[in-house]
């Protein structure tokens, strides 16, 4: 089993922490593990689409609306065939917390450790408050970027956004 945290080449790992992954780039590498302690590893997700959620911090306002409301919609996602994976620098007990309180049935994953570390190899994590920013990544089954977004602090994502892109992998 590989170290949790950032995996892939050396060259990947020395990317710029402020250069997010541009569509139809493939999708940077990661294992981190949910909010059971379980390892998920990006790679091993792939024949699937994949909905990357970073948020800043569980049980946040803005984050907890969002987060709610793709639970509440997780229809429109499982129609696409697309696993989403919320992430932020949370630990996992409180990934854990946060899932159980909201009922989120999808994997809240823990960039814990090393701090920020996926969240900084996809160019969203803001080193002055510790914190991922709000980055979203739609990545198709062969793990090529389809989607990015990164909305400013304080911010939250248009929901309509996520239809418009889901639609555009069905039809791949």
């Amino acid at each position: 089993m590989t170290q949790t945290g950032a995996v892939g080449t050396i060259e990947e790992q020395r990317r710029d922490a402020r250069d997010v992954p541009a569509v139809g780039e493939a999708a940077p590498d990661f294992e981190l593990l949910n909010q059971f302690g379980e390892p998920v590893r990006l790679a091993e997700l792939r024949g699937r689409n994949v909905v990357l959620v970073f948020f800043p911090f569980a049980f946040s306002g803005i984050c907890t609306g969002e987060l709610c409301e793709i639970r509440d919609n997780l229809a429109l996602f499982e129609d696409a065939d697309a696993t989403v994976l919320g992430i932020s620098v949370d630990s996992k007990f409180a990934q854990r917390a946060y899932a159980e309180k909201e009922g989120y049935s999808f994997d809240l994953l823990a960039d814990f450790w090393p701090h920020g570390a996926v969240a900084e190899r996809y160019g969203v994590f803001d080193p002055d408050s510790g914190m991922a920013k709000r980055g979203t990544f739609i990545i198709d089954a062969s793990g090529i970027m389809r989607y990015v977004v990164v909305n400013p602090r304080g911010q939250a994502r248009d929901f309509a956004d996520y239809r418009a892109a889901l639609a555009g992998l069905v039809g791949n």
